[in-house]
Formats: C-alpha cells, structure tokens, sequence
C-alpha cells in the first residue's frame, strides 16, 4: 500500500527535480520516513493489543477468542458438516471466502501466543 502512495509523489519529484541522483534520494528519503510512520503505527497497535487483552472485561478481552471460535465452526461447518449433511438434508452453505482472511489472521495470532508460550513470556491469567 505504501507503494501506491508513494509512486505518484515520486513521479512529481521528477517534474520539479532535474537532478536523477536528488531526485532519488528524496524519493527513497520519503520512502524510508513512510516504512518509519507504518511500523510505529504498528507498534502502537500492538501496545494497544496487548493492554485490550489484559482488560478483566469478557466484552473488550473476549472479542479476538470469539472471532476466533465463530471463524473455526464456520469453517469446520462449511468444510465437514455441511457436506455430510447435504446428503440427507438441504443445508444452507456458507461463504468460506469470508471466514478465511479472518481465520488466517487468527492463525497468525494464535502462532505468536504459541511462540510466547515457548518463550516463557506469555500471560498465563
């Protein structure tokens, strides 16, 4: 995504820019100072993360393991039960294409906690 943003301002650097090696250090300069913004973006998401799932709240600590638990039966629905099912009843199917961006974003979640449990830093309560 930052590719796209990028792109057209370094196409106009070469509009107002005649010199190729100023023009390529500003545009790799607005490129590095982009990439810079993203992962304190990101970093400030994971602090916000991880004060969200220490909350004693079921509704603002619960709502990743629902998501996670609502994606996994619709999956197990739509990959095992739906298709035993349709042979003696008609069932309606559902979207996977839905449930799998999800999922898989649950996954990579669930991957890091299992990563933190083998490190011994993850939050046991």
């Amino acid at each position: 995504m930052l590719e796209q943003l990028i792109a057209p301002i370094s196409g106009l650097l070469g509009k107002f820019i005649e010199d190729k090696d100023q023009k390529n250090a500003l545009a790799h300069e607005i490129a590095t100072l982009a990439q810079k913004e993203a992962h304190k973006n990101a970093a400030l998401q994971l602090e916000v993360n991880k004060v969200e799932a220490a909350h004693k709240s079921l509704f603002v600590a619960g709502w990743r393991p629902f998501i996670g638990w609502v994606s996994g039966i619709g999956l197990l629905y739509s990959v095992l039960i739906s298709p035993i099912l349709a042979i003696w009843l008609v069932m309606p199917a559902i979207d996977s294409d839905l449930l799998m961006p999800t999922l898989g974003g649950m996954l990579g979640l669930g991957a890091m906690r299992s990563y933190e449990k083998v490190k011994g830093v993850s939050r046991e309560k």
